[in-house]
């Protein structure tokens, strides 16, 4: 057998540490330690996944081939270029960066040293997506609401870059990476200093047309997915990761039936029960070991990043936007 994939995880917060607990158990991975910038939160994962603290990120990366970054969103290019530099293999959190220049040098050091910059955009990853994907033929019509209950967490950035990119990046993906001509938007801050509620509409230059919802201040959470082609309208949970797709059926003639069940016909959207960090990490392993893998590449993710801070400015020029007070 070959020698395993020395990696380490940047960042052992609450989403790292699932970055941990995931690679610690992958065959063909080295989970070499770990590294926070709170030591004792580092030693504390580290315990919990049988692994190495390392309190000196240089120390870490020294011996490493590949790494995953969960750091907050500000630090990601100084910490992401610290990698890359290195000819170190690198899976980021979304956002790729904070802005679209420490994006574009993101993805200069990684070209530059030939090795891989994946972002975690984990909703391609999802069992809803993964199910819909053979159904999927030119969306003229997206509509996504994503709300979750307010938490500190991720208010270090706006609504936008803590989740509306997630559905952000899944309508480029849905329309082919087609550039946006048009972007109109409104928002609110209400409990933290950013944007914690957003909507915004995009017109696409392909003639598709999306409808986005995001707030962090929901009493439950909500993740859906509508997709209207002309082939049939899809409606996805990917909180439940499932979902239907309904199309007329093939015999249907003009002036029959008197119902929709006479008229279309309902295919479930399920695909086999799979964590999606687990595959999304899966993936980046794979890739880095040189096979073929589904992955979100650093220019996807600078397309998902560059369309979400065409929101936010169309927010700040909104007249029905609101400050936070």
């Amino acid at each position: 057998m070959s020698a395993r994939l020395p990696v380490g995880v940047v960042g052992v917060g609450a989403l790292g540490i699932h970055h941990a607990r995931h690679l610690a158990s992958i065959a063909e991975v080295e989970l070499v330690g770990v590294y926070d910038a709170a030591p004792a939160r580092a030693t504390q994962v580290a315990n919990q996944v049988g692994t190495t603290a390392y309190r000196d990120l240089d120390r870490l990366l020294s011996k490493v081939k590949a790494v995953t970054i969960a750091v907050p969103t500000p630090a990601h290019a100084e910490v992401g270029l610290l990698a890359l530099e290195r000819g170190i293999a690198v899976l980021m959190e979304k956002p790729l960066a904070a802005t679209v220049a420490e994006a574009d040098r993101l993805i200069a050091a990684a070209e530059r040293r030939g090795v891989p910059l994946h972002v975690g955009h984990i909703e391609r990853f999802n069992p809803a997506i993964r199910a819909a994907s053979p159904y999927l033929d030119h969306p003229r019509y997206i509509e996504s609401n994503r709300l979750a209950p307010f938490q500190p967490r991720g208010t270090d950035v706006a609504v936008i870059l803590d989740l509306m990119i997630h559905d952000l990046d899944l309508i480029l993906h849905l329309t082919g990476g087609a550039e946006a001509v048009e972007v109109r938007a409104s928002g609110v801050a209400v409990l933290s200093p950013h944007l914690d509620m957003a909507n915004a509409r995009v017109e696409f230059a392909n003639g598709a047309v999306a409808n986005v919802t995001a707030s962090r201040m929901a009493r439950e959470r909500v993740r859906k997915l509508r997709i209207f082609q002309p082939t049939g309208y899809l409606t996805l949970d990917l909180a439940a990761g499932h979902g239907e797709f309904i199309r007329l059926k093939r015999d249907w003639r003009p002036g029959q039936g008197t119902r929709l069940e006479e008229i279309a016909e309902r295919i479930a959207l399920v695909a086999p029960e799979a964590d999606a960090l687990e595959l999304e990490l899966r993936s980046f392993v794979s890739t880095v070991l040189g096979e073929p893998a589904t992955v979100v590449t650093g220019r996807e993710g600078r397309a998902a990043l560059a369309l979400a801070l065409q929101v936010a400015e169309a927010v700040a020029q909104s007249p029905v936007s609101l400050p936070a007070s």
